[in-house]
């Protein structure tokens, strides 16, 4: 590439790390926050809270790098362009086609990133996150409920002991049971004690109590005296084998969506899901280059410091969020149409094209005329108005 190659190339992947990391700490931090309960009704240490809010980090890597991409580039053009370096290069007989291949190379990086991430590490991340937030949930019922404290185990659980004993022994048990909308339980125990049976199942067993049962449409409830009850804390306890989980489709890695098993459940429940998140992941390695050539088809002609490049930089950035906007309009559309999932990929293609074609004829793509003259025109009154106020 050359010293001017590898100058664009350090700038523009510096730069792209940069607001890469800077958005995605600051999404994480935003999506970590609504987990704290991890942490305080949980009790849960810190070091835990930040390794499983962490694995949803490639998630968001997924979709904020194309745009962090976009924005590198941008940043980059706009620095050469505003320190007369395009124009000088330019103006030495460097081709935007020469220059273009400099940051189509760090696209190039970027795409392979988005692959490994969508194929593999992103799916085992949540997978993972799955396993230990089951771990976590186990731990929790079996463990850290504490005497005197009313806990919810999930939306609509209620859970209360007033003594646990050294053997496990818990004593004054109360259940509130509000997870299904048409009937209401309240269980009332002497005591009660969890158990794991041989099929990894978690219950909890129960002495000398009551049960209340009200369901939405009558107006008294329903009250069971029992000597011994079993409540099913399966499911919230996770203890299924891991083996055993059925993984979604975001949790399935690339080779599973290519081939899966006929016989899979999810399959046969949901093939729609399963189609369309396939097309996603491929697509998914082409928007880093797609749109690193839409913003140099845009930002990389060079002009002198008097030409405005605001208006190829809002252009750029539109160009972009179409793409993008289709993109997630197909995947969505495509679960029932499966012809929708081809937009994503001649979007894709027909951005390519045309950023091409433009870059390696040098041609400089301004907006039309009447749309400059409608929002100057726009701009002077707003400006008249304001400065009479």
């Amino acid at each position: 590439m050359g010293s001017i190659g590898w100058y664009i190339f350090r700038t523009t992947l510096g730069a792209f790390l940069l607001i890469l990391i800077s958005l995605t700490a600051v999404i994480w931090l935003a999506t970590a926050l609504r987990d704290l309960d991890l942490m305080t009704s949980q009790g849960q240490t810190l070091l835990v809270f930040v390794g499983i809010t962490s694995l949803v980090i490639p998630q968001l890597v997924l979709v904020i790098a194309p745009i962090a991409l976009m924005i590198a580039a941008a940043h980059v053009l706009n620095k050469l362009a505003n320190d007369s370096e395009l124009i000088v290069m330019n103006a030495a007989g460097m081709s935007p086609w020469r220059m273009f291949r400099a940051f189509l190379a760090v696209a190039g990086v970027v795409s392979a990133m988005v692959l490994v991430l969508s194929a593999y590490v992103s799916p085992k991340c949540l997978r993972d996150l799955r396993r230990l937030a089951a771990e976590i949930r186990a731990d929790f019922v079996a463990n850290i409920v504490q005497p005197g404290r009313f806990i919810s185990l999930e939306r609509g659980l209620t859970f209360h002991i007033r003594e646990r004993q050294p053997d496990g022994l818990l004593l004054g048990v109360f259940v509130d049971d509000r997870r299904d909308p048409k009937e209401q339980s309240t269980i009332l125990a002497e005591q009660g004690k969890i158990v794991q049976n041989d099929q990894g199942g978690t219950f909890l067993f129960l002495q000398k109590g009551n049960v209340q049962r009200h369901v939405a449409d009558e107006r008294d409830p329903n009250i069971v005296l029992f000597d011994r009850y079993a409540f099913d804390l399966s499911r919230l306890a996770g203890s299924a084998q891991i083996g055993a989980l059925a993984y979604s489709v975001r949790e399935r890695f690339l080779w599973d969506l290519i081939s899966p098993d006929p016989r899979d459940p999810e399959l046969r429940k949901e093939p729609g899901q399963f189609r369309a998140e396939l097309h996603d992941r491929l697509v998914a390695p082409l928007y880093p280059l797609a749109f690193m050539i839409v913003a140099f088809a845009y930002l990389g002609a060079p002009r002198t410091t008097r030409q405005s490049r605001t208006w190829s930089l809002v252009s750029a950035a539109a160009g972009v969020a179409t793409l993008r906007i289709i993109g997630f309009a197909s995947t969505v559309v495509g679960i029932r149409q499966p012809g929708a999932l081809m937009m994503q990929y001649l979007a894709v293609f027909a951005a390519s094209v045309f950023g091409l074609f433009a870059i390696a004829q040098s041609i400089v793509i301004e907006p039309p005329a009447f749309m400059v003259r409608a929002v100057s025109s726009i701009t002077e009154r707003l400006t008249r108005r304001f400065a009479t106020t």
